[in-house]
């Protein structure tokens, strides 16, 4: 602005001094002394006038020219500011933080971006190159400055990179960042421009769908895909099989894609299952089959298999997806395991029947051997010899009877699976109980403890339960420590929907650790007490599960026994 003004004065002063000699010369020469002063007036007021014009003309061209750069210049602003606009508006389209990297001096300048993406207020964004690298991930920070600085120093000019940035919540993203190298006239860098790009979701499905590749490739089930369209004289075609396809059928990727799960079958193939995978297709739902298949050897083996329907983002049936499974040894297990059942069957059948005959059959020789067993006892026999023998036939004769007697009990038992139940009164039970055992009650005098008043009504069989508690009471009776005072403790309690009787006593006990698995056995005994049979025990768990209910037992040598008797209280 000072150069245009000594500008205009220069001229000004040129202009008026070339005036005034010129009229000086004039006047000296044509001009007497009183026509000198008229026209020096005349002279001083025309050079007033003609330089005023001259000054404006000077001035309405400066004025124009000054337009003309104001024009220009609000042009440049105007441009700049539509260019500043537009970089905003492209910053937020594409979701990018745009930076400005001025190297020489160090100074960055950072878009609104930073805020939106990385949650940064304006006072917390440095200006530096350093606060940029310091919000790099520890792990990416070195790995990512070597690059740059070593771009810089190259010939290119673009650069990229992925790497972790940190967010003012001190989480990181992912991002992809990229950059223009500017250089000057020596080749040297001095400012460098670019964008970071928030990359997370692409990297996280990245990741995810790597660790997918992961699952498919080192599955041991096949995994199939294939297309969504068919016809009916073939399946969808193939278009991804994973290794373990490769190893249960034998067929390689390159035999299989573009053909079809046809290629599989054989002579003994199921039409009726192929039927319904079509139908499957056609109706577009889930499916869960098993078919004969045959590998690439011609081997046959049975396969069993899911189809899965997968939708694009316009809900259309894009692609299928099947995982499949070989279950020959399953189903030649399964067969293995019918026979067995069948045989098992057939001989549980032969067992009942051979009960039966013991039970029933034996029944009508043996009430006649005992009839004529007690009329042998009237007659008197001297022989001492023929009276041993008699009355060792006599106890054969007995115990055959009692085990007659034992397995008919069982087979009643095992027979009725659906018995009766009613209301019954535990307290009526117990005195029932107690009443069939007073005479040795009264000769043992053990301490009863008696608690059973929080479930006064149990839903059973009356006979059943009687039969049981008589069984424990008895044990308990029988084997008792002749150390000690014995003591019987009976608790019935309700949890729930359930009910439980611990039956407990400080007898003699029993080993667990050597006949845990035994002790609700037939004829298993654990004791040498010349009454034990052993089918007191095995007796209580059938008729206990007869009822639907559960038992289990504890028990330490020389401490003591208890019982726990479960069952549903409806």
């Amino acid at each position: 602005m000072k150069n245009k003004t000594t500008q205009i004065t220069t001229i000004y002063i040129l202009i008026a001094s070339i005036l005034a000699v010129f009229l000086y010369k004039i006047t000296s020469l044509y001009l007497n002394q009183e026509d000198y002063l008229i026209f020096n007036l005349f002279k001083d007021f025309f050079l007033i006038l003609l330089t005023g014009f001259a000054f404006k003309y000077v001035l309405s061209k400066n004025e124009s020219k000054n337009k003309t750069i104001f024009e220009q210049l609000e042009n440049t602003n105007n441009e700049i500011k539509e260019s500043n606009e537009k970089y905003d508006i492209v910053a937020k389209a594409t979701s990018d933080t745009i930076w400005d990297w001025k190297i020489q001096e160090d100074k960055m300048i950072w878009s609104k971006g930073i805020k939106a993406i990385f949650g940064y207020e304006e006072d917390q964004v440095g200006d530096s190159s350093s606060w940029w690298f310091g919000n790099i991930h520890p792990e990416d920070s070195i790995k990512m400055s070597i690059r740059l600085y070593s771009f810089i120093e190259q010939k290119t000019e673009k650069w990229q990179d992925e790497y972790r940035f940190k967010c003012a919540d001190n989480t990181y993203k992912y991002v992809l960042d990229r950059g223009f190298l500017l250089k000057d006239e020596n080749g040297k860098a001095v400012r460098m421009i670019g964008a970071l790009q928030d990359v997370t979701k692409q990297k996280e499905e990245e990741l995810r769908l790597k660790l997918l590749e992961t699952v498919i490739l080192q599955t041991k089930e096949s995994i199939v895909i294939t297309e969504a369209t068919f016809n009916e004289k073939l399946l969808p075609k193939i278009i991804y099989t994973n290794p373990a396809f490769t190893q249960m059928t034998g067929y390689q990727p390159e035999e299989i894609i573009n053909n079809s799960l046809d290629i599989l079958k054989g002579p003994n193939t199921e039409l009726s299952v192929i039927k319904k995978i079509i139908q499957i297709i056609q109706n577009k739902e889930e499916g869960l089959l098993e078919i004969r298949c045959y590998k690439k050897d011609k081997t046959e083996f049975w396969l069993r298999f899911t189809m899965i329907p997968i939708y694009n983002s316009e809900n259309e049936l894009s692609h299928w997806v099947s995982i499949q499974r070989d279950v020959t040894e399953e189903k030649n297990q399964e067969k293995e395991k019918e026979q067995l059942i069948k045989e098992l069957t057939q001989n549980n059948k032969d067992l009942k029947q051979f009960s039966y005959i013991t039970s029933h059959n034996l029944r009508a020789p043996m009430s006649n051997l005992t009839g004529l067993l007690n009329l042998i006892e009237d007659i008197e026999i001297e022989d001492p010899e023929l009276n041993e023998i008699v009355n060792g036939f006599s106890k054969s004769t007995h115990l055959l009877n009692e085990t007659i007697e034992d397995l008919t009990k069982v087979m009643i038992i095992k027979d009725n699976t659906s018995i009766e139940k009613e209301n019954i009164s535990l307290k009526e039970v117990f005195e029932n109980v107690f009443s069939q055992l007073s005479n040795q009650i009264e000769i043992i005098k053990p301490y009863l403890k008696l608690d059973i008043e929080n479930v006064s009504v149990l839903n059973s069989n009356k006979a059943y339960m009687e039969s049981i508690l008589l069984n424990l009471l008895t044990n308990s009776l029988k084997y008792r420590a002749t150390d000690r005072t014995l003591k019987i403790t009976i608790i019935a309690q309700q949890s729930g929907n359930t009910v439980e009787l611990i039956f407990k006593d400080n007898g003699i006990g029993i080993d667990l650790n050597r006949n845990k698995d035994k002790i609700f056995g037939l004829y298993q005994r654990f004791h040498d007490y010349p009454d034990s049979k052993g089918l007191g025990l095995y007796l209580v768990k059938s008729q206990v599960e007869a009822m639907k209910g559960t038992i289990n037992i504890e028990s330490q040598v020389n401490k003591g026994t208890t019982f726990t008797l479960t069952f549903k209280s409806k």
